[in-house]
């Protein structure tokens, strides 16, 4: 069964957009509206594929990113994570949350970059990753 990668947003258009992209590049893509709906789906196995990356955002209805990460982490400790928001400052919410942190705007290039090494790599024991060098670091950029 092929990994796949999970897009939450409640952005339906940026969503859509990063879905187009990851998709052309020959990607496996589910979107989840919400992180709540997200959590339900893996919870369910809804999908027909194991999920491999999460991509999030972190302003969304609700549920913020880093409670979703959260509540992710309790059933899925090992999935790698990339989180994509456009506030600098929510960074910090997100420590010791094995997590990559990336700001807006996340250019396509940048985007399949860090989706490849982040499907390649092995999880982290501890902190948030750095895929530039897939060494556990404390909070990464």
């Amino acid at each position: 069964m092929a990994r796949a990668v999970l897009l939450v947003d409640d952005n339906a258009v940026q969503a859509a957009t990063r879905q187009a992209i990851l998709r052309r590049d020959g990607l496996f893509v589910f979107v989840a509206l919400s992180p709540a709906r997200a959590l339900e789906q893996i919870a369910a196995a809804e999908f027909p594929a194991e999920v491999g990356l999460v991509v999030t955002d972190h302003i969304m209805p609700g549920m913020n990113g880093a409670e979703f990460v959260r509540h992710l982490r309790q059933t899925h400790p090992d999935v790698p994570v990339l989180v994509i928001s456009g506030l600098e400052e929510a960074e910090p919410e997100y420590e010791g949350l094995n997590i990559v942190f990336r700001t807006k705007p996340l250019l396509p290039e940048r985007l399949l970059a860090l989706v490849h090494t982040l499907c390649a790599d092995e999880p982290s024991s501890s902190g948030n990753i750095d895929p530039g060098n897939a060494e556990p670091s404390t909070l990464s950029r």
